[in-house]
């Protein structure tokens, strides 16, 4: 038997691209990925070696938390040097978060990490995930010069691959789910699969770090019209709080009224890290350009600049993980760790 040229090791962890269809009831189980390759012969074409994992009981992703990604990381760790890539099974719904979080986790990660899903199941005729799931696995085990063209936490989906910690998923109901607004895409696949290399992490020679500290003790704070002080209060003053992402207007702007200020400048004073983001789909944080934001800036609010939701929340969650420094942690969440942010 020939030998394959690359070796990825597909782990399972549940969503819609993992059920199939019983030709007796017609109701949806989980896929039997033991028997991938006869489901899906497509995949023996393939010049990869192909290995699975699935959790025992599937997760839907709605259920995804901190210990599961810890999980995975643990996963990739142990399996690490035996594989030259992975590619995550995962529920569309959360898949940005995992995949942000996965990138921070994974320190000098030289491998790719693939993530994908699919709008269908896999089990119905309509469905998106064959091709989601036999590109994914093309490119996790894809060489150049007998070294993986991705060194990065990806997610594939719908052609496009994304770095993970630039995305959101933005349409529940077509097979093009994700964007990554402020950052190009990795990778197109049409009748070959073109890489943007420009765009892509350069890979170092550094061991990989696995970090599995988890700090969740963080809430959010999305700014609108008319906001409540006595809700405003409640949120910034809650227990044990660390951190806080607050959801400003437009380039970072927030209300000037004293007692918003005042809220934010007692709650920084006590400790308490808040990490100002966009609203916006697109564009960025620029804390001073107008008045309105000009205040946050001088009681020390964090500029996210650019940084989704998802990788705001996730960024957050790691570095408060590692660190008990507060200086250290704001010195971080303004650096660029793993490509989630533009400088």
């Amino acid at each position: 038997m020939t030998k394959k040229n690359a070796t990825v090791l597909l782990i399972y962890t549940g969503g819609t691209i993992g059920m199939i269809q019983d030709n007796l009831s017609g109701e949806l189980r989980p896929f039997d990925f033991k028997s991938l390759t006869k489901q899906i012969p497509e995949l023996n074409k393939l010049d990869i070696e192909l290995s699975s994992i699935a959790f025992q009981k599937p997760i839907d992703s709605s259920n995804m938390n901190p210990s599961i990604w810890i999980d995975l990381a643990v996963i990739i760790k142990s399996n690490y040097k035996k594989y030259d890539g992975f590619v995550i099974l995962h529920g569309s719904d959360t898949m940005s978060y995992t995949a942000s979080a996965l990138s921070f986790m994974l320190e000098n990660l030289n491998k790719p990490v693939i993530l994908t899903g699919s709008q269908l199941p896999i089990g119905i005729i309509r469905t998106d995930g064959k091709e989601n799931l036999i590109t994914a696995i093309e490119i996790a085990g894809a060489k150049e010069k007998g070294k993986t063209i991705i060194s990065e936490v990806c997610i594939y989906f719908e052609y496009k691959l994304y770095r993970g910690n630039r995305t959101y998923k933005y349409n529940s109901d077509h097979f093009d789910a994700f964007k990554s607004p402020n950052y190009p895409t990795l990778a197109e696949a049409g009748v070959e699969i073109k890489y943007n290399k420009n765009a892509l992490i350069k890979k170092n020679k550094k061991k990989l770090i696995v970090h599995t500290k988890i700090e969740n003790n963080i809430a959010v704070l999305k700014l609108f019209p008319g906001i409540n002080k006595k809700i405003t209060s409640s949120i910034l003053n809650s227990k044990e709080i660390k951190a806080i992402v607050l959801e400003s207007f437009g380039a970072g702007n927030a209300s000037t009224e004293t007692w918003f200020i005042n809220e934010l400048k007692r709650a920084i004073n006590k400790g308490v890290i808040i990490l100002n983001i966009t609203q916006c789909s697109e564009g960025k944080v620029i804390q001073g350009k107008y008045e309105t934001s000009s205040q946050l800036k001088k009681i020390g609010v964090i500029s996210g600049a650019d940084l989704t939701f998802e990788s705001a929340i996730t960024k957050l969650m790691f570095l408060l993980g590692q660190e008990n420094n507060i200086n250290n942690i704001k010195k971080s969440l303004l650096s660029n760790l793993r490509g989630e942010l533009t400088v």
